[in-house]
């Protein structure tokens, strides 16, 4: 394999993050704020691989004040020790614990409700029944916690009073009722970084991201921390030197057929390595971690402050002169 320029981990991207929030999101929005001011715990959930890409600004923003349960889900995908140091980051924030859980946690209720009773000791028994909403990002693995209680407890699903289509009350306990929401993203995703790892999680629709750029962010992240996972798998000789985009060439050259002339197929080596990663075959892996994800946030900060002042030059050149008519 060719000599290659090595890989910047922490490279800024070179194109403009990924967005994606269609209709059916302005009215899970709407529903959640309509429902907010009866709710007395706030259950969201993240992917344990990108803790802070998958944690919603829109849901901070609507439920600011309220108790909050972060469940870190598919913790089973996830690096053990930076989901342990994730955890530790978000039960270190006031009226918020966290938890994780596996995608296929045999008994999550044991787990959540003694959770949200701690954050709302006040609530409990018919009078006062415990009302928890349920939130999170696309594809973060809530159809599955959902689906495991309504096993478990026999859940009753329906219509009530109240609640909109775009939402559905489970009662769990004679009084502990949830309310599921369907994912939602937020309008406009700041960091491009986490742009592309939810799209590589399966949070974005597939129509607003292109394969080749998510997966060459992707690898960027894995030779920044688990090279040795990609030599395993695509069974790599030498990784010095190695860069994402040669990377994706050599699971093109092993993993796919050619194309003429014997170039690899760089499409279907993308698709290979996002579907790779989403289904566990790298191993436990998790993408950004707390110092990394505070970088990424700051330097969309900065832009977003350039990005303003321009703005705000333009508006001020636009502005008519005053006074200091011509002399008589």
């Amino acid at each position: 394999m060719a000599d290659n320029p090595a890989p910047d981990p922490h490279r800024e991207p070179a194109r403009m993050s990924i967005q994606w929030f269609p209709g059916h999101m302005h009215a899970t929005r709407k529903a959640i704020a309509e429902r907010l001011p009866e709710i007395d715990v706030v259950i969201e959930l993240l992917d344990a691989r990108l803790p802070g890409s998958s944690a919603n600004p829109l849901i901070a923003e609507l439920t600011q004040g309220k108790p909050a349960l972060k469940l870190l889900t598919k913790q089973d995908l996830a690096d053990p020790e930076q989901t342990a140091q994730w955890l530790a980051h978000y039960q270190a924030l006031v009226g918020t614990n966290a938890i994780a859980l596996d995608a296929g946690m045999a008994a999550p209720i044991r787990a959540l409700a003694p959770a949200c009773r701690a954050l709302a000791p006040n609530r409990g028994g018919m009078a006062k029944p415990m009302r928890v909403l349920v939130c999170g990002i696309p594809n973060v693995g809530k159809s599955t916690l959902i689906n495991s209680l309504r096993g478990q407890r026999k859940a009753k699903t329906g219509d009530e009073a109240g609640v909109t289509k775009t939402e559905q009350r489970i009662v769990l306990e004679d009084d502990f009722y949830l309310y599921d929401t369907p994912g939602m993203l937020w309008p406009r995703i700041a960091v491009a970084q986490s742009g592309d790892l939810l799209a590589a999680s399966g949070a974005v629709g597939r129509n607003a991201y292109d394969d080749v750029e998510v997966s060459l962010a992707l690898l960027t992240q894995m030779l920044g921390r688990y090279p040795e996972r990609l030599r395993e798998r695509y069974k790599l000789q030498d990784m010095g030197g190695l860069n994402d985009e040669a990377v994706l060439a050599e699971i093109g050259r092993r993993r796919a057929p050619l194309l003429p002339g014997g170039r690899p197929d760089l499409q279907k080596a993308a698709e290979i390595a996002i579907h790779d990663f989403r289904s566990g075959a790298w191993g436990r892996v998790t993408l950004e971690t707390l110092e990394e994800f505070a970088g990424w946030r700051a330097q969309a900060d900065l832009a977003d402050a350039a990005r303003a002042a321009r703005q705000a030059a333009r508006k001020q050149k636009k502005q008519p002169q005053r006074g200091g008519g011509p002399a008589s």
